[in-house]
């Protein structure tokens, strides 16, 4: 088997070039299940090598290496391999792959959207190398892919950190070539390799439905860009018959927590030192007005313009302030001011503020004031508050209100299952599906196939309508309700 193509040098593109090189002769390791061949090479002083399933692969490659040394090519520091043969490799290597996708999606990529694309591209990396070469253990190779070859501006800050180096340089000598991909023989074994990287944690467990789809959905991506750019015919993942679990769409009723159990979680939240009074508004926003975390961590002053001393009011939503991590955001900060989900930049979203939402407002609002540039919701010394900060008070006043079963059950897990009671609350109340749809945020078909599950008297409305069309009256109407509800798992909703 020939020696599979490598890829553009990670780095600047004016390299470090050398024509002082010696190339040794083959050196054999005896492993525990096989041999394996070393051809040792020196550019510029520093010791290069790759290792060969075979003495004839390892042969091959040597003499390739002499060869362009008895021809005057000047070699590559970083990589050791000769600049022509690196020149040929650079354009069609799922490695240099790497680099012209991820550079045109960062400008314009959420932060939390970049992390998403450079969580898949080190999962799916590993999986597209030569198998018949000694890789460096995988987590070495992810977090080469994570760290630095799948982030712009680390690549663009100068060369890589020490503990990426060798697996760069690895990953650079042995991805596979894209075209490798649409071949009929070797295609659908590595696209299939590739699915299932991307279906397994990185402990080898399953991933969840949802992760795997955002990543199979990524990885579509990158290499529809690379049929953008002529490098592929076609997608290779459309050639493949290749299935995961079904992504969970619809949220679990059993998580909807009701009206009374929403204010006792509120009012034990209230109980949780200072950190926990500071946070009761943060959960009342979500649970009254439906707001996403990051849009009640986004709301400034401004946005509560429209609220009367007591009564009904208005919220004006217009940012979010998602957390996605330093490294991929714009401004150095975890979190990053940007416009709603969904919405265009400047977008505002009007949602009614409930008169209990108004009174905890209220009370926040003249307890501790607003941040001095303007935000509701803030720590006692002005920074913004993290999951750091209110998962432990969440946890602490669940485990204050709720039974020893309802504790252990999925009821109100997650501070954002007060957003999905909120939607809830609203579809069965009767507000119109386009209206709950614009309250929250979302498209109303978006909207109906989450919280199919949650709203209540469906069947039964369904049913009363069969028995006027049937002409179906008096008690063996009922026997079918009777028996659902007694079939029916108790939940908060």
């Amino acid at each position: 088997m020939s020696r599979q193509r490598g890829a553009s040098r990670p780095g600047p593109d004016d390299r470090n070039l050398s024509h002082d090189v010696r190339v040794w002769a083959i050196r054999t390791t005896e492993g525990k299940k096989r041999k394996t061949y070393s051809v040792r090479w020196i550019v510029g002083g520093q010791e290069q090598h790759d290792t060969f399933a075979t003495f004839a692969l390892a042969d091959a490659f040597r003499a390739k290496l002499i060869g362009y040394q008895q021809k005057g090519a000047a070699f590559d520091l970083a990589t050791g391999l000769p600049e022509p043969m690196l020149r040929e490799l650079n354009a069609q290597s799922w490695f240099s792959h790497v680099l012209a996708y991820t550079s045109m999606k960062w400008e314009n990529s959420s932060p939390n959207s970049r992390k998403s694309m450079a969580d898949t591209l080190a999962t799916v990396t590993p999986a597209l190398v030569r198998q018949d070469r000694n890789p460096p253990p995988t987590a070495e190779l992810r977090l080469a892919v994570w760290s630095w070859l799948a982030r712009p501006p680390a690549r663009s800050a100068g060369g890589p950190p020490p503990e990426v180096r060798d697996a760069l340089r690895w990953l650079e000598r042995n991805s596979i070539a894209l075209a490798d991909l649409e071949d009929r023989t070797t295609g659908p074994e590595l696209v299939r390799a590739a699915l299932n990287a991307l279906a397994r944690k990185t402990t080898g467990g399953k991933a969840m439905p949802n992760t795997v789809a955002r990543r199979r959905a990524v990885f579509f991506n990158s290499l529809g860009y690379a049929v953008e750019l002529g490098r592929l015919a076609t997608n290779p993942i459309d050639t493949v018959a290749w299935r995961s679990a079904k992504a969970v769409e619809t949220v679990d009723r059993r998580v909807v927590v009701n009206p009374d159990q929403a204010e006792r979680l509120l009012a034990a939240v209230g109980e949780q030192g200072e950190m926990g009074a500071r946070l009761v508004a943060f959960f009342a926003l979500i649970y009254y007005a439906a707001t996403r975390p990051a849009e009640a961590i986004g709301l400034d002053e401004r946005g509560l313009s429209r609220l009367p001393a007591s009564g009904w009011g208005e919220l004006l939503l217009s940012r979010s302030v998602p957390r996605s991590g330093v490294a991929w955001s714009n401004t150095g900060r975890s979190r990053e001011v940007r416009g709603l989900k969904h919405r265009a930049e400047a977008d505002i979203r009007p949602v009614p503020a409930h008169p209990r939402l108004v009174a905890h407002l209220h009370r926040h609002v003249d307890r501790y004031g607003f941040a001095p540039d303007g935000r509701l919701l803030h720590g006692p010394r002005g920074g913004q508050i993290n999951e750091s900060s209110y998962l432990p008070v969440w946890s602490k006043a669940r485990a204050a209100v709720f039974s020893p079963a309802e504790l252990a059950s999925p009821l109100a897990r997650r501070p954002y299952d007060l957003r999905h009671a909120a939607v809830s609350t609203w579809l069965n109340a009767g507000v119109p599906a386009t209206q709950v749809a614009e309250w929250a945020g979302q498209s109303v078909e978006v909207l109906l196939r989450v919280y199919a599950k949650c709203i209540a008297g469906q069947a039964e409305q369904a049913l009363g309508r069969i028995e006027q069309a049937t002409g179906l009256t008096g008690p063996e109407a009922d026997v079918f309700l009777r028996s659902n509800d007694r079939q029916e798992p108790e939940t908060g909703a």
